[in-house]
């Protein structure tokens, strides 16, 4: 049995987890939290180097379209499919060297270390050769990769192409964001603390915050702590969720004694908002996932709050709907999550071109289901975490075109760009992720 330092434990941690990203699809919001049963010996990672690891990930996610144009300058010919978890030992590697600014020296030997608690060991010699060639020819081999729009941009060609078309000057900046790790956004419970006390909390626990003057209960962390580890966690006084979600809660405007429907609503953060910010409302919190739908009673719970919560496909109403309107809808639909990409650095590398169209078409139908369930005088807001105009301008010009008894309302500047008869930030925007929000009003 090997026994592995715990540099090379977790490298080979975040091999392994990264493999599975790379090559098998899956999603890093799934892998991730298996990190722990990713070793060897009969204990889990320590949390620093658990700690490591994940931020490697991220980070090797963030710069995977640079690192693979870089190993394929590095390596003779590509690795074969049985090593693929050696070929994501190299990208952990070269992340930890370029992105992460590790001591070289230290990154080698764990890495040589790692090929071997990944049973490569025929393999450790080459692990250490291309290491050791991207710290002696780091400077020729970046330039030799200048030219390549998807590694300096570390974006897809498709998605390059869309945004520079969308948004022109603009795109390299929203792009450039989309490869920042971001901030860690809070929403404080107004129904437990005021924002004051509780940044007086965050200041007495040397935590570091800004505030945004347009979203009254929002606090910005620039160093993301574990949300466990913030000062009143498990009491309720604050949960995460960036700046950009918490304007769609905003934009809904609900009042006292309303009935909303918060649709596609797992994990339940903007339930959670609604319900914060008005303590007589009549919440029904719906999602197709069931999976995902069991996080939203614990969330509630932790926070005092309460909600009915069913499984439900949002294009069926037939299905679920008791009759009664609902004042409000919020609909955060389903797209392409291209304004996360900071967030969520796997989208990059997952999504195609092709995803689009079956999006919008979903997003149409659900739009299309809600409208007849929303009240005269009501107010529904559209929202995605997407900067394709194809999932937002267009589809709500599109949505516009056939119902006659639908006005968008303006929002404040705070909520975005105009874009079409909706409201666009992109990734960056005063600190937070890419988000669109249409409001509309029935006649």
């Amino acid at each position: 049995m090997i026994v592995a330092t715990a540099g090379a434990a977790s490298r080979a941690a975040a091999a392994r987890v990264l493999a599975r990203i790379r090559f098998d699809g899956e999603s890093l919001r799934v892998v991730l939290p298996q990190l722990t049963d990713t070793h060897l010996t009969e204990n889990p990672l320590a949390p620093r180097d658990r700690s490591l690891a994940e931020s490697s990930v991220f980070a090797a996610c963030r710069g995977l379209f640079r690192y693979e144009a870089l190993l394929a300058l590095l390596l003779q010919k590509p690795l074969v499919r049985s090593d693929a978890q050696v070929h994501a030992l190299l990208l952990v590697g070269l992340t930890q060297l370029d992105a992460l600014g590790m001591p070289a020296h230290g990154v080698v030997d764990a890495c040589v270390g790692a090929a071997r608690v990944l049973n490569k060991p025929r393999l450790a010699g080459l692990v250490n050769a291309i290491l050791r060639r991207f710290i002696r020819e780091r400077e020729s081999l970046c330039t030799a990769i200048a030219g390549n729009d998807e590694a300096r941009c570390n974006h897809p060609r498709w998605l390059i192409d869309a945004l520079r078309e969308a948004w022109a000057d603009d795109a390299e900046r929203a792009m450039q964001a989309g490869n920042q790790q971001p901030p860690l956004w809070l929403r404080v419970n107004q129904r437990r603390i005021e924002v004051a006390a509780y940044a007086d909390l965050l200041a007495a626990a040397n935590i570091a915050y800004s505030t945004d003057p347009d979203v009254p209960n929002a606090l910005c962390l620039p160093q993301a702590p574990a949300a466990r580890s913030l000062p009143g966690w498990d009491a309720g006084l604050v949960s995460v969720q960036d700046s950009s979600a918490q304007r769609a809660c905003l934009a809904l405007r609900a009042q006292s004694g309303m009935r909303v429907l918060d649709a596609c609503a797992a994990p339940g953060g903007k339930t959670a908002a609604l319900l914060e910010s008005n303590d007589d409302l009549d919440v029904l919190a719906i999602d197709a996932d069931p999976a995902r739908l069991v996080r939203i009673a614990p969330a509630l719970a932790r926070l005092g709050l309460q909600a009915s919560v069913v499984a439900a496909e949002v294009e069926h109403p037939d299905r679920w709907w008791d009759g009664r309107p609902f004042d409000r809808i919020l609909l955060d639909a389903p797209c392409s999550a291209t304004g996360i990409l900071r967030r969520q650095p796997d989208i990059r590398w997952h999504r195609r071109a092709t995803d689009i169209a079956p999006l919008v078409a979903l997003q149409a139908r659900m739009l299309a289901a809600l409208w007849p369930l929303l009240s005269r005088g009501g107010r529904l807001v559209y929202a995605t975490c997407s900067m394709l105009p194809a999932e937002n301008a267009e589809q709500i010009d599109d949505f516009l075109a056939t119902h006659a008894d639908c006005q968008p309302l303006p929002l404040a500047a705070h909520f975005g760009r105009a874009a079409g008869r909706g409201y666009q930030r992109l990734p960056g925007d005063g600190n937070g992720d890419g988000f669109f929000i249409a409001v509309l009003a029935r006649d």
